[in-house]
């Protein structure tokens, strides 16, 4: 009965009932060291800073915009045309799917990644296909995309189920 956990769950003790367990000795919550306060800035001083902040942010941008832009010039010089035409759609896929699983609430994040997990299904129809074929690097590679997209949506799945059960009753 020395132990605070044990003798807060137990309710009753040699006949005696313990319950409602006295307040534990020990704080479980360290105290914290107070926090040296940042300088205060003046607006104009919060100002000069955010605006050195959004230069850079800005910088940073157009870098990352500049250096897109010139290898897709060179994807568009030197590759055959058939090729180009599904690098378009697989660039802009992946921005559209970027904006849209970055804007998500962090609350449906974890629930909606996993149900379009199942977009998945597409990759394996894909290898599927790709298994038919001749080359032997290319059925590898078809079912090492069959195994992992697999593993994707089924684990998308049992977390969703997982998620959902906590807001079931018993």
């Amino acid at each position: 009965m020395e132990d605070d956990v044990i003798r807060g769950s137990t309710v009753a003790f040699d006949g005696d009932v313990t319950w409602p367990p006295p307040p534990p000795k020990v704080a479980a919550i360290a105290a914290q060291k107070p926090k040296e306060k940042a300088k205060e800035l003046t607006p104009e001083e919060k100002r000069a800073k955010e605006i050195a902040a959004f230069k850079a942010q800005t910088k940073t941008q157009v870098t990352l915009l500049v250096a897109g832009a010139v290898l897709m010039l060179l994807v568009g010089m030197f590759a055959p045309p058939s090729f180009l035409a599904h690098f378009i759609v697989f660039v802009l896929s992946c921005f559209v799917g970027f904006q849209v699983i970055w804007n998500v609430s962090h609350s449906l994040h974890t629930p909606l990644m996993a149900i379009t997990n199942a977009i998945s299904s597409i990759i394996i129809v894909g290898a599927v296909l790709q298994i038919g074929s001749g080359s032997g690097l290319v059925i590898v590679l078809a079912a090492l995309s069959v195994l992992m997209a697999g593993v994707n949506i089924f684990g998308g799945f049992m977390v969703t189920r997982r998620m959902l059960a906590m807001f079931q009753r018993s």
